[in-house]
């Protein structure tokens, strides 16, 4: 054999000794761990070995990889929580308050679907919160961990989400019959929020007020003041100049002569009716003057009737999109305050 036969085979079996032991000397995509340990691999290994956090979070594994019931997914259990994966979603760790919350929603077949993040930090520095398929699951150590979804969850978003207006969620959505009207079957979604706050969403119905007899959104601010319980504002989704303020008066704003009513102080009667809710969006002055004018007539005619309730009904309706026609007391009476 020549010399330059020799050096070429040389040279191929030196290479080829090389790349067997590049491929040996990879990270292994598996690896068993603890003692007695678990071996977990693949994507759930990726995630356990190199997400910021999650191995010390989760602690060490306490199965090998299980199948899920629908026959998609795989989890692997470890003692503080688990690692999830569906080809749609990935891998992704879930533990705590915020796993709990999804397990009582089903777990990934219930209403709530696959993680589709991991656990993130919130701009305040307080919170946190998870993805998954169908809503965010939000978590402070105030509040508890509750998820967000659907038109609400948008509205709130809309409104600074956590550091907005309604500050995180208290509770779960739930079902509500007097969403978007003062009937028994208006019925819809609300949510609490911080402040004794509560963001609320209807499919809209006929019967319903105005602005919701096609779909909306609104809020709700339990005042808890002298004359104003709570104050619920409506927008319409399909139109939203289209926005409705319904004041629940307490019994001491309707006319009484043994004392001070909502009729002999308007202005604080207003002050009143925004003191824990968000004024109406983007009001103009046209819309404040109409708005504060109908308050006004209400307060002003709220005469309790022979039948024992009063005029206007229980609830005080003001339109915002209603004409500013100035504080004309004949108009308010012949319009009986809907003008």
């Amino acid at each position: 054999m020549t010399r330059s036969r020799c050096t070429r085979l040389l040279t191929l079996l030196t290479a080829s000794f090389l790349l067997l032991l590049g491929v040996q000397a990879a990270p292994a995509s598996a690896e068993v761990f603890c003692n007695p340990g678990h071996s977990v691999d693949g994507a759930i290994w990726t995630e356990y070995t190199q997400a910021p956090g999650v191995r010390e979070s989760l602690g060490c594994p306490t199965t090998d990889e299980l199948a899920l019931p629908d026959g998609v997914g795989q989890r692997q259990v470890f003692e503080n929580g688990s690692i999830y994966w569906s080809p749609n979603t990935g891998a992704h760790a879930v533990w705590g308050l915020i796993g709990q919350k999804w397990g009582e929603s089903g777990w990934e077949a219930g209403n709530i679907g696959y993680p589709l993040t991991d656990e993130l930090k919130n701009p305040d520095g307080k919170g946190v919160r998870q993805q998954f398929q169908q809503a965010t699951i939000y978590f402070s150590p105030n509040t508890g961990a509750h998820p967000v979804r659907g038109l609400i969850g948008w509205f709130w978003g809309q409104n600074g989400y956590e550091g907005g207006n309604f500050g995180y969620p208290t509770t779960d959505e739930f079902n509500n019959n007097h969403i978007g009207g003062n009937l028994d079957d208006n019925t819809g979604v609300e949510q609490g929020f911080e402040h004794f706050r509560y963001l609320l969403y209807s499919p809209g119905q006929s019967d319903a007020f105005e602005t919701c007899q096609t779909q909306c959104v609104g809020y709700r601010g339990n005042t808890y003041s002298k004359w104003v319980e709570t104050t619920d504002v409506y927008i319409n989704l399909a139109d939203r100049s289209k926005r409705s303020v319904h004041v629940t008066p307490t019994p001491d704003a309707f006319q009484s002569p043994s004392h001070t009513t909502a009729s002999s102080d308007v202005p604080d009667d207003w002050k009143q009716v925004w003191s824990n809710t968000p004024l109406f969006p983007n009001a103009t002055q046209t819309e404040i003057n109409s708005t504060y004018e109908q308050l006004y007539c209400h307060a002003e005619f709220s005469y309790r009737k022979p039948s024992g309730d009063h005029f206007g009904g229980p609830t005080w309706d003001l339109e915002v999109w209603r004409d500013d026609i100035g504080m004309n007391l004949p108009k308010m009476l012949a319009s009986k305050c809907n003008w």
